[in-house]
């Protein structure tokens, strides 16, 4: 299955929850909702309506005193309302009132009068003093015929019937409205979330499909270019947008950089074949020149300097093909495939050892300072003791004879620290973005001649193998300081 179609699918599936969960606790909550600002208008019109009561409650005459006359008028009347786009012409409210002991004294529909209705909750929760309201079927067999029921109490207080000076209920009036009258209402805030939510669904699922198409055309154009790099044809880099683009970059940047590595290990195998020959004719001259038997003495100074020379230019060669066969190897890899766990300070004695005789011909003393407990890394032993031989070298070759080389092991945090030193004329502003890339060499000291500028591209090429880093700065009290910071074992 392709990506944009399984990106589709998962949208879908996402949208469709949560459509559903939405749309259900919606629905769920209109009908309670309309019910229970039904009720709260009911609570109030039937504390209103006790309030009018109580006057003809109290002389007994509630069933034909002004109350009833007025309900009765109220139940006749033309009421033409249009209630969002529903139109209301009679009263549905029925009202009826109990005296104390719950017997019905007063009915608008004219049916109940003298039954006792003192077992419903309306009425016997008031009586109590509590709030009394229930839902109750008209037609056992109906569930739609529902009928809501409120009640407020009839009180009369202190100043009109003492009675240990507090208040007392005489009856009780209750508003009753079927749940019926407010189903269209209901029914058509059902049909509004239903259909708005229609078009909400049919719009991110719109959008699924937009953004799952262009998805996967951007994947499959960059699948495409990787596919023909990959076979050796000339591709052009797709139009991406966004992290597409940043991703088309990377890897065209990853296609340059592959290339380029490629053909510096062409060159190197090239110049290796090339450069064997001569260094062994050089060799031999200079094995000639030192002294062959027989031959016209040279007088001695020429004969010492193109010696000299020889050495010389044969040594940095072969230096520099070791070098370059060196970076080859690194490059080329991409990751270390058996790493060990090595104790850092017995890595920086074996490079010490092998950079000693360099040292002493300069004069230069080697400072190892360890601070701290035992340092362990992980890694390839080869690669890194050539990293500090390449460093200290580095430093050899700028340091002033007769001055130390400091080099320090510590731990920072998760890491492996390596600091290593000199106090040489430290490294030109202009220089210090490009002391790593390769070939890049810069002047000595004493007009001695400059290396093979492959020395810090090999460290920093092993330091991204091992997942560390390294750089090169000025130090504050002069000198440059190279610094290796690997993880720990």
């Amino acid at each position: 299955m392709k990506i944009g179609l399984r990106i589709l699918l998962g949208y879908f599936v996402i949208v469709a929850i949560a459509a559903l969960l939405l749309g259900k606790v919606f629905l769920q909550q209109v009908k309670p909702g309309v019910r229970q600002a039904m009720e709260d208008t009911l609570v109030d019109t039937a504390n209103l309506l006790a309030a009018q009561a109580r006057d003809d409650l109290l002389a007994g005459r509630i069933a034909d005193g002004a109350f009833a006359s007025n309900v009765r008028e109220l139940t006749d009347r033309d009421i033409g309302a249009e209630i969002w786009g529903f139109s209301k012409r009679k009263l549905s409210t029925r009202i009826y009132v109990t005296d104390a002991q719950g017997i019905v004294v007063f009915d608008s529909d004219g049916r109940d009068v003298g039954k006792d209705y003192s077992r419903w909750n309306d009425v016997y929760l008031t009586l109590r003093g509590r709030y009394g309201a229930r839902s109750s079927r008209a037609d056992p067999n109906d569930e739609d015929s529902s009928v809501m029921h409120v009640a407020a109490p009839i009180v009369i207080r202190d100043g009109m019937v003492r009675e240990a000076g507090r208040s007392r209920i005489i009856g009780v009036l209750t508003v009753a409205k079927p749940n019926q009258t407010i189903a269209p209402f209901i029914a058509q805030s059902q049909a509004v979330i239903l259909r708005w939510g229609g078009v909400l669904l049919g719009a991110a699922l719109l959008i699924g499909l937009v953004a799952a198409w262009w998805l996967s055309r951007q994947l499959g154009a960059l699948r495409r270019y990787a596919d023909a790099v990959t076979a050796g044809e000339r591709a052009t880099l797709p139009d991406s947008a966004g992290e597409f683009g940043d991703l088309g970059r990377a890897l065209e940047t990853m296609r340059a950089k592959l290339e380029g590595k490629q053909y510096v290990e062409q060159y190197v195998h090239a110049l290796t074949h090339e450069l064997k020959s001569p260094l062994a004719a050089i060799r031999g001259s200079a094995e000639l020149l030192d002294g062959e038997p027989g031959a016209t003495p040279m007088p001695e100074a020429d004969r010492a300097r193109f010696v000299a020379t020889i050495r010389a230019q044969s040594g940095r060669m072969a230096e520099m093909i070791d070098k370059l066969l060196a970076l080859a190897s690194v490059e080329h890899r991409q990751r270390i495939e058996q790493p060990q766990r090595l104790a850092l300070r017995e890595v920086v004695g074996d490079a010490a050892e092998r950079v000693a005789t360099r040292f002493d011909q300069r004069g230069l003393r080697l400072e190892i300072v360890e601070d701290g407990p035992p340092v362990t890394v992980s890694g390839d032993a080869f690669l890194l003791r050539q990293s500090i031989v390449n460093l200290l070298e580095n430093a050899a070759d700028f340091a002033p004879a007769g001055s130390a080389v400091v080099m320090r092991v510590a731990r920072d945090g998760d890491d492996a620290l390596l600091e290593v030193r000199d106090c040489g004329p430290g490294v030109p502003d202009y220089a210090l973005d490009r002391v790593f890339e390769r070939f890049y060499s810069l002047a000595r000291p004493e007009g001695a001649s400059r290396s093979s500028g492959l020395g810090l591209c090999f460290v920093a090429e092993a330091m991204e193998l091992h997942d560390g880093r390294a750089s090169l700065a000025n130090h504050a009290e002069g000198g440059a300081v190279a610094v290796l910071r690997l993880p720990l074992a």
